[in-house]
């Protein structure tokens, strides 16, 4: 990996998606197996765009750790930093979008192999190359990950990269909504870009209101970028001299899973060439149109990974504007 790479960490899992949509888990006739995990999900996102990327995980030492192993490596993503657990399995969610929206999870992790990655298997050379270090929530949840999670992230920051989180709020999987918020917000000042979306910015906040006085009470002294993603209304964008709002693109939403990932693997591959991005508006903008045109993408298709865009289906996007 070379001096321009971003390394995500975190858990990849297999989701289980029903056959027939709008169904609870109960009632779906069957599954299609769905890689995803947001963090390997940024991953393959900024390798489709031609960023130049890599996984710290740990899977377990059977058919699906292995399956998503060379679903990293199909995409371009290194797997340097994969490591193989022979006494766990693979952590699997079944996934349904219900016929009232909202989704419903059931997670199989008891414990799943990314839980039980410890602090000695981490790949430290790997971590140290990275320019952009790219980390969400649930690896916080359990030790011995968490320690893995933060030994990571410090020597991440002692190699000077640029610490990236996503929070990724997935409630079923923590013990309660308060462990949650305190875990979530433990390391949320070491970070200096946070994207958040509006639910996750509810959450956080306890304030009802998506607004500038909601989004700036999580701001923090080494923060550089905070963003705000609005779903099919775009972003916003706050950063120390300046914040606003890129509109979304309309499109014919199927699936709005691995839109956010697409929108930060996005963000990431364009921020790691260029830091001064977060110092030039005219240029995030831009960059954040580009994010919300991949997120938009990302919604056409069933799946995450299956969805995530290449640079000409994005400016094939913009020239339809």
């Amino acid at each position: 990996m070379g001096g321009d790479s971003i390394v995500c960490f975190g858990e990849m899992l297999i989701d289980f998606v029903p056959t027939v949509s709008g169904v609870s888990l109960a009632e779906a006739p069957g599954f299609l197996k769905a890689p995803g995990g947001a963090p390997a999900n940024v991953a393959i996102a900024a390798a489709r765009l031609g960023g130049k990327t890599a996984f710290v995980g740990k899977l377990g030492d059977d058919e699906f750790g292995h399956m998503l192993a060379g679903i990293l490596k199909a995409n371009g993503v290194s797997g340097d930093g994969i490591t193989f657990d022979k006494g766990a399995r693979t952590a699997l969610a079944f996934v349904t979008l219900r016929a009232d929206g909202e989704r419903e999870f059931m997670f199989y992790r008891n414990p799943s192999a990314d839980m039980l990655l410890t602090p000695e298997e981490l790949n430290l050379d790997l971590i140290r190359s990275a320019k952009v270090f790219h980390y969400g929530s649930i690896s916080l949840i359990v030790e011995p990950c968490r320690a893995a999670h933060l030994k990571a992230m410090e020597v991440a920051k002692q190699a000077g990269a640029l610490l990236s989180y996503d929070p990724n709020l997935r409630l079923p999987l923590w013990p309660s909504a308060e462990e949650a918020r305190k875990q979530i917000m433990s390391i949320w000042d070491k970070a200096e870009v946070i994207k958040v979306s509006d639910n996750e910015l509810e959450f956080l906040t306890g304030s009802n209101k998506i607004d500038d006085e909601s989004a700036l009470s999580l701001w923090h002294n080494n923060l550089k970028l905070l963003l705000v993603t609005l779903g099919e209304k775009g972003c916003r964008y706050y950063t120390k001299n300046f914040h606003g709002t890129v509109d979304g693109f309309h499109v014919k939403a199927v699936d709005t899973t691995g839109a956010g990932d697409s929108f930060v693997g996005a963000l990431l591959c364009k921020i790691v060439d260029d830091w001064s991005v977060l110092e030039d508006e005219a240029k995030l903008k831009e960059v954040l149109k580009f994010a919300n045109a991949c997120g938009a993408i990302t919604t056409t298709k069933k799946g995450a990974i299956p969805a995530l865009p290449t640079q000409a289906e994005v400016l094939s996007l913009f020239k339809e504007k």
